[in-house]
């Protein structure tokens, strides 16, 4: 079973400003210099839209645009040129 602690961290309303979400892995048990950075996320007007139009820029889509695990957040994740995952987090 995987278990994970969360704390938020942010200066303001999230609608505004920026939040740091830092994630705790219980039973993790080292990490190696530069692998626990898990990903950004961005907020988008439009999930579906913001794909599309990284598609046809050629950018790599890893998961496409949808529902977060069968609810009303949509949500999709890209990759930068660098191997970096971005998630992209449509607007409530």
């Amino acid at each position: 079973m995987f278990r994970a602690s969360l704390a938020f961290l942010g200066y303001g309303p999230e609608k505004e400003n920026t939040v740091l979400e830092l994630t705790y892995n219980w039973g993790q048990s080292s990490y190696e210099m530069g692998t626990g950075f898990g990903h950004l996320a961005i907020e988008v007007d439009d999930v579906y839209e913001a794909v599309e139009s990284i598609k046809n820029a050629g950018g790599k889509v890893i998961r496409p645009a949808g529902p977060m695990n069968a609810g009303l957040t949509i949500i999709a994740f890209i990759e930068d040129p660098d191997g970096y995952q971005i998630e992209l987090i449509g607007k409530k």
